[in-house]
């Protein structure tokens, strides 16, 4: 049954639902992502009968090339977006850090549950078990296929030798399992979580070793703006805190104008209604590097500020009916003003040579 640009369908006591049909990409990681999205829509809206639709992306298909040579901005989001805007979903889940800082006209991301651990973990060949990567013998290659991960700990471990490694979690695992190539894996410790492989974390890298990726172990929500009343139902899934450190988090690469091609990272928390943001950029080879540490406040103000939320606002991609617009804005301008302050240190012309070097690899 349509009915506009709605579908219904009766089950066999003849009560009629809404469909909800729900885009994901077709990796395992992805599928468990989005039924966890899924199974906390049910339990909210028991009436809504929903459909997921599962697809392959460009970032899906092509891997043969690092992830950073490939050029297409949303690799793993493009043809999601594509069925969203057909009408063909009414949302689509995706990893956070997948999605760019600017998305196309007509879209937006109208939740970002609870982040999970966003470090990355060491998951070790199994011949190389019970040592860290200090231990690992003078040029063990360690598999990764981010720039970011790889400057960082270029500069932090410089007897190990870095190689890309493309694939979902269950090939890299394979690839690391099967062959001698790897000594050891680095991959999000959320999606070894969210996959129930907690066991295969040797080690979870602190900050001081790797900082992480804008958005990393964030899960979004992406659906039509102009979709008031799903835009509303997905808005219940925010996690404030979350969205107030992704918000920082994506203003800072966007005022760098970074994306997957250049190594940034970031660092966030949130304590005593404070907003605390460590942001870097690295040369290639993690020999440069500036990094700053920044904070706000993003206590509430008065009652009636907490009622001043202005709903179709988004913040670089991100609109979050249910948080406070004034935490909201700071968060923003955080992100912002240490973008600038590292701009102001040379963060340009490093990330510039970054772009040429890996245009030219």
């Amino acid at each position: 049954m349509e009915e506009g640009p709605y579908k219904y369908i009766r089950d066999g006591n003849g009560k009629v639902s809404r469909v909800i049909r729900i885009g994901t990409r077709k990796s395992q990681l992805a599928r468990i992502q989005t039924d966890s999205v899924a199974d906390k829509l049910k339990e909210l809206y028991p009436d809504f009968h929903l459909e997921i639709v599962a697809m392959s992306t460009t970032g899906d298909i092509i891997l043969d090339r690092a992830l950073s040579k490939i050029g297409e901005k949303s690799l793993f989001t493009k043809e999601l977006e594509n069925a969203l805007e057909r009408n063909e979903v009414d949302l689509v889940v995706h990893s956070l850090k997948d999605l760019p800082t600017s998305l196309p006209a007509g879209f937006t991301i109208g939740a970002v549950l609870k982040r999970e651990n966003p470090h990355d973990a060491v998951v070790l060949h199994p011949s190389n078990t019970g040592k860290t990567l200090d231990t690992l013998p003078e040029k063990s290659v360690i598999g990764t296929s981010s720039l970011r991960r790889a400057a960082q700990l270029k500069k932090r471990f410089p007897h190990l030798e870095f190689k890309d490694i493309r694939g979902n979690l269950n090939t890299r695992l394979k690839k690391l399992d099967e062959k001698d190539d790897f000594a050891a894996i680095i991959l999000a410790a959320a999606g070894l979580k969210r996959m129930g492989w907690e066991n295969r974390i040797s080690m979870i890298l602190e900050p001081e070793d790797c900082m992480y990726a804008v958005g990393q172990g964030a899960l979004a929500v992406e659906v039509r703006a102009r979709d008031a009343d799903i835009l509303e139902m997905v808005s219940v899934l925010h996690d404030p805190d979350t969205v107030l450190r992704c918000i920082a988090e994506r203003a800072f690469l966007k005022q760098l104008e970074g994306g997957c091609s250049v190594p940034v990272a970031v660092h966030t928390k949130v304590k005593e209604s404070q907003l605390y943001m460590t942001g870097a950029v690295y040369s290639l080879d993690g020999s440069q590097s500036i990094k700053e540490t920044m904070q706000t406040s993003i206590a509430p103000g008065d009652e009636q500020s907490l009622e001043r939320v202005d709903e179709q606002v988004q913040r670089v991609g991100v609109t979050a009916m249910k948080v406070p617009a004034e935490a909201q804005d700071a968060a923003e301008r955080l992100g912002i003003k240490l973008a600038d302050l590292l701009l102001s240190k040379g963060a340009k012309e490093i990330l510039t040579v970054a772009r040429q070097l890996n245009d030219a690899r």
